[in-house]
This record gives structure tokens, C-alpha cells and sequence, in this order.
């Protein structure tokens, strides 16, 4: 079967290709203090999920959420009562914070979960705004770091509650994303929200994971729109007010969140990722990325062809009803050419076929959206890499939007011409070529990763 505008041979090269952006280079890592452990302890690494004795199971529900005080929790540290936190760091002469840390201090990222429900074990301010929490996850099975940005006046005691801009990171990266890669902490330093920026693994795609229908963990939907949300609500004075947005990996999760969850989000905004998981070719896309990260491909949402009704739960093309009175901001570049934020003479790289691949289901998902009536932004901007100066920018752009939803100061329209069809790129065209002619050789597939291919 022919794909509507990326054909088979065009997809064959760029699934021998896509989506292997963590074995170019690794994320730098979170700070390193965080993830101390005594000796005899061990944490699992980030790239995948030990087994679990209790996988299998099923995640916390609702009520069982709660915070320190839950059974189990350590005991509060400093002398200070269970539930409130190290005072925010001073300054050193330097200028530079000094990090603080409060709850159990044996406790780090990847650990295995306590057993019972989901608790905050640690925090730790990095600055007088910047809070890391670490979440003792049931649903994960693990210790999962949250960092949030905490508006002025905000406290555990206050009276009020603040809205909640939730922000998710991409593949092969981790929860310290937007703030080392943006200027996320200064751009948001007068805004009245909390914004909350969770770990996601890898390659977790924000979702419960199938395992064959075991379910169990990794539960990364439970986590983050359950646990991470409720004790947020219980402990952390956030609010029900929320927009959430995220890039490439994580604008995937940040639609699929909104369209799962009706209401949960007022504001969805993903930049550079795949809107519809089951067009032809999207499917072997993600099992490949899957397993460029050591993971079982059907382990996700099973097989894409026994297990279509998996498929079609995660698939934000099928929940599109489901955003109907969510505003909504679409971004992606439309190739993989270098853009205007782009220095000169860069050199090409095989994960920039994430944009035309971001595209192709972009336009997908908002031609749905039309057809059911659900107004939302798109900007397919042409030229552009699938690097960060983009999706900042498209942040910054779709910003108006969010803080519009929020009820906050500053709201409006998206702050940019969008465009929503160019000439050289329609849906139902061939897909332009997808590497620039002087583009150097595609970074081969690691070892036992085959590609895939349409053609017979």
C-alpha cells in the first residue's frame, strides 16, 4: 500500500535512519550529586527498565497517591515537619546557588520504587525558583526525578493554588531537558504557574507499557498524569488549571495526554513529532527507535498488526475527538534542510529526517482536526533541523496561546505568521527530497538493527 505523500522508497531510507538520536551523543547527564549512591546500592541506568518484582500489578489508583506522610516515607530530615521542604538556597558570593537537599538522601533517580503508594522521598532546590523532586513511582517501578519552576510568592502553605504548564522532553534525554538546553527558568521568571518538567525515559513514548498484555511497569502515563499531577495537587499548591506541551518524543506524549485525558489540559503544543502512530511506515518508525534503545518492540503497544486496538488507544489521529475545546499549536519544519537558526555550514544529520516524518503526520492530524471542526494553529515552517533552536522558538511562539488557556497575563494569539500549507509541501505530494544533496552519509544502525522497508 502506497503512503499518501511519503513514498515506500523514500521511507526505506528514512527508516535505516530516523530517530537515532541517542547514538550520536548522550544527553548530558543531570547533576551529579543527585545521583550518588552508597556503596552496595545500585540505580538502573536510563536506557532501560530492570524488571520488576511486582510488575505486572496494577499501578496506583487515585486514592492511593499521597504525599510524604504516605506509610513508608522516610522520616522528614533537618528536624523539619514531614512534608515541608529545605528553605530555597542562598547565594554564594559567586552568585551561584548553593544546593540544598531535604528527605532521604540514600535516595536516587532509578532506584527501585518503596513499596506501597507514590510519595515525594527528596528534594532538592538548585536555586531560588528551581525545586527537583524525587518520586517514589509504583507505576514506573523506579525513582523518578520531577523539576519543577516555582512562581514568586509560591509556597507549600499558601493559600492559593497556581496553574500548570507541564513541559516534556524527547527521546534519549532526560527530565533536565528544557532548562539545560532553553532558557526556559529566565523566559518563564514572571509567570504565574508552576511549570513542571518530569523524567520520561529514553524511549518510554509516554505511555503504559503493553508488555504482552501483562501491563506492569513502565506506566509513564500513570505516572505523569496520575501520581506526578496528584501529588503536585496534594502537596505542591498546583492547581487544576493546565496546559502541557513537548517536543519531538514529548509533543507526541503532550497530544496524546490532552486527547486521553478530555479536560485534563486546556493547551496542547507539540513541536516536531509523530501525531499519528498508524499511518503506513510510523509504526516500523517507532519499533526501530525501540530498538536502537536495547527494548522489545512489541513490549510499547504489542504488534502493530495483532494488537490494533493498542495501537489505535495510543494513536492521537483516533483520540482526535477528544481534543475538541483544548487549544491546540502544531509546529514542524516540512525537510530536513538546514533553517535560518541553523550556523552556517552545520553539518547534516540522519535525526533531522524527524521534521518531513513530524510533517507527514502533523498534516495528517490536522486534516482530521478539520473535518471534525476543532479549531487549532498549525505553523509547518520549511527548512529547519530537528534541533533545539527550533522547538524553543516554537515554544516561544505557541507561548500567547498557553498562558491564554491558563487565564494568565500575557495570553493571546500565537506569536507568529502560521502557515498551514506551502506550495512546496502539501499533504497529498511526494515528500521533497529528504537529505540535502552535499549532506554527509547517514550514521550506519547499531549493531543487530536492521532497516526496514515498504518496497517488495
Amino acid at each position: 500500500m502506497r503512503s499518501q505523500g511519503l513514498p515506500a522508497t523514500a521511507l526505506a531510507v528514512v527508516l535505516t535512519t530516523v530517530l537515532l538520536v541517542g547514538a550520536s551523543a548522550a544527553p548530558a547527564l543531570a547533576d551529579p550529586t543527585w545521583s550518588l549512591v552508597p556503596e552496595g546500592e545500585s540505580t538502573a541506568g536510563p536506557t532501560q527498565v530492570a524488571p520488576d518484582p511486582q510488575e505486572g500489578r496494577a499501578p496506583a489508583v487515585p486514592g492511593e497517591v499521597a504525599p510524604q506522610e504516605a506509610p513508608g516515607a522516610p522520616p522528614p530530615a533537618s528536624g523539619r515537619p514531614s512534608g515541608e521542604p529545605a528553605a530555597p538556597p542562598q547565594h554564594r558570593e559567586s552568585g551561584q546557588p548553593q544546593p540544598q537537599d531535604s528527605g532521604d538522601g540514600r535516595y536516587a533517580p532509578w532506584q527501585r520504587a518503596l513499596k506501597g503508594s507514590a510519595r515525594v522521598v527528596r528534594e532538592r532546590w538548585l536555586g531560588p525558583r528551581m525545586l527537583d523532586l524525587l518520586i517514589s513511582s509504583p507505576s514506573v517501578g523506579r525513582m523518578m526525578p520531577v523539576r519543577l519552576l516555582l512562581p514568586r510568592g509560591w509556597s507549600k502553605s499558601a493559600k492559593r493554588t497556581w496553574p500548570v504548564l507541564y513541559l516534556l522532553h524527547g527521546g534519549a534525554d532526560n527530565y533536565t531537558a528544557w532548562t539545560r538546553m532553553t532558557d526556559v527558568a529566565s523566559f518563564t521568571e514572571n509567570v504565574d504557574a508552576i511549570i513542571v518538567m518530569p523524567e520520561a525515559g529514553r524511549a518510554g513514548n509516554y505511555s503504559d507499557w503493553y508488555n504482552g498484555g501483562r501491563g506492569g511497569t513502565p506506566a509513564w502515563a500513570t505516572f505523569h498524569t496520575q501520581e506526578v499531577r496528584q501529588l503536585l495537587e496534594i502537596g505542591y499548591r498546583a492547581g487544576t488549571r493546565r496546559a502541557i506541551a513537548g517536543l519531538s518524543m514529548g509533543a507526541y506524549g503532550a497530544v496524546k495526554y490532552a486527547a486521553q485525558n478530555p479536560g485534563m489540559f486546556s493547551f496542547v503544543g507539540a513541536f516536531s513529532g509523530i501525531m499519528a502512530t498508524e499511518l503506513p511506515g510510523i509504526p516500523q518508525i517507532i519499533q526501530n527507535a525501540q530498538l536502537s534503545e536495547g527494548h522489545d518492540p512489541n513490549a510499547l503497544w504489542g504488534d502493530p498488526a495483532r494488537d490494533k486496538k493498542i495501537w489505535a488507544a495510543n494513536d492521537p489521529l483516533v483520540l482526535a475527538p477528544n481534543l475538541k475545546g483544548t487549544a491546540i499549536f502544531l509546529s514542524s519544519g516540512t525537510n530536513s534542510f538546514a533553517g535560518p537558526l541553523d550556523p552556517p555550514g552545520s553539518p547534516w544529520h540522519p535525526a533531522h529526517l524527524g521534521e518531513p516524518i513530524s510533517a507527514y503526520t502533523a498534516k495528517a492530524l490536522s486534516k482530521r482536526l478539520d473535518a471534525l471542526g476543532i479549531k487549532h494553529t498549525m505553523n509547518m515552517y520549511g527548512n529547519g533541523t530537528h534541533t533545539w533552536p527550533y522547538w524553543n522558538r516554537e515554544f516561544k511562539n505557541s507561548f500567547p496561546m498557553a498562558l491564554r488557556a491558563l487565564g494568565l497575563k500575557g495570553g493571546g494569539d500565537p506569536g507568529v505568521a502560521t502557515m498551514r500549507d506551502q506550495r512546496d509541501w502539501e499533504y497529498d505530494t511526494p515528500l521533497p527530497p529528504i537529505t540535502p544533496p552535499d549532506a554527509v552519509q547517514p550514521a550506519p544502525l547499531p549493531l543487530g538493527v536492521k532497516g526496514w522497508t515498504l518496497d517488495p
